[in-house]
């Protein structure tokens, strides 16, 4: 029966049936092939979309860009933007505190020993006072990023021009000063001059940048005349420490003395008062006895004299004159209290007896 079916130029039933399943196979690892590429190109999908999320922290600000033109800030946060390459986004630190320095290095840089915390750039660091003389400074700059969008596309390279501008600042500041008053008494108004001209070159040219402190660390001469500065320095500091101890000394004694003037014042106007109060009365006492004097004459001055006899005789040594005796002598002192006194009982004696 096979060679009749060879004969009629068919297939055997067994053909047929491998030729089924090689097909069937074929179709299947044709689908299997399709599903995995879908299954690729969505894993992919997935990842692009994700692509699009990002975090900002709470100290930072988020920039996003859309074909490299900003189109929005975000805050912190997770956030989300369209995939590259559309869109993308930049994280800028804006609360971080950053430092930049004049007229020498941290360490570790090439220069010479300066009286700053690191190594001196003597091309930074000597400048030309208001009166013509050179002095070697140091300052330190403290600042932050205050407009981020600025900082990324406002300037090139803004730190870089926030050094340079901080040298001119610098410059200007020294330059308008004499040396001395730089080193001594306006050394604070010095470096407050060059962060304010420092923050007005940083916002003329657009960086974004904010400076929160500019601080002087050394304000000295060159080193062929320093010895001769640091004494004028120290006479300075001694003639502020005399003069504060003399203000100290007047602050002391100028209140006692004028608390002393104060009370001699005050004793003197209460002996004033008290002797017009004590004339008043001694007048108004003699104006009234001249009153009494004028109604009765006789009567007030034997009244005035009894009373004076009887305010100084108790004072006086007395004695007793005999002169009926022809004698002359002088009688002993006789206790005339005590004899006024037995009188004055016997009289009262007397009396009783006669009652």
């Amino acid at each position: 029966m096979a060679d009749g079916w060879q004969n009629q130029g068919g297939s055997s039933p067994g053909d047929e049936l491998l030729q089924g399943l090689e097909d069937l196979k074929k179709t299947f690892q044709r689908f299997t092939k399709g599903a995995g590429v879908w299954l690729i190109i969505a894993v992919v999908a997935l990842l692009w979309i994700g692509s699009g999320f990002y975090v900002v922290g709470p100290s930072e600000r988020g920039i996003v860009l859309r074909f490299g033109a900003v189109v929005a800030e975000t805050d912190p946060g997770l956030r989300f933007h369209l995939p590259w390459p559309v869109e993308r986004h930049v994280v800028v630190d804006i609360a971080r505190v950053r430092s930049a320095q004049v007229g020498y290095r941290p360490s570790g840089v090439p220069g010479r020993s300066g009286s700053g915390s690191g190594r001196t750039i003597p091309q930074e660091a000597l400048m030309l006072t208001g009166d013509e003389n050179i002095v070697e400074v140091n300052l330190v700059v403290q600042y932050r990023i205050q407009d981020p969008v600025k900082y990324l596309f406002g300037a090139f390279e803004p730190e870089s021009m926030l050094h340079s501008s901080a040298e001119v600042a610098l410059r200007s500041a020294v330059g308008g000063n004499t040396i001395d008053y730089t080193m001594t008494d306006g050394r604070l108004e010095v470096q407050e001059q060059a962060k304010s001209a420092l923050q007005s070159l940083l916002d003329i040219y657009q960086t974004g940048l904010f400076v929160s402190e500019a601080r002087l660390l050394a304000v000295d001469p060159p080193n062929e005349v320093r010895d001769a500065f640091n004494d004028v320095v120290r006479a300075l500091e001694d003639r502020d420490r005399l003069r504060q101890e003399a203000e100290g000394y007047q602050e002391d004694v100028v209140p006692k003395a004028r608390g002393e003037a104060a009370q001699m014042v005050e004793q003197a106007e209460g002996y004033k008062a008290q002797r017009v109060i004590r004339s008043q009365g001694d007048a108004n006492r003699f104006l009234q006895i001249l009153a009494e004097y004028e109604k009765a004459k006789l009567v007030t001055r034997d009244r005035l004299y009894l009373e004076s006899v009887e305010r100084i005789m108790p004072t006086m040594e007395k004695f007793i004159l005999d002169s009926q005796n022809g004698g002359g002598g002088v009688v002993p002192l006789l206790p005339l209290k005590d004899l006024s006194a037995g009188a004055t009982a016997a009289g009262a004696v007397a009396s009783q007896e006669g009652r």
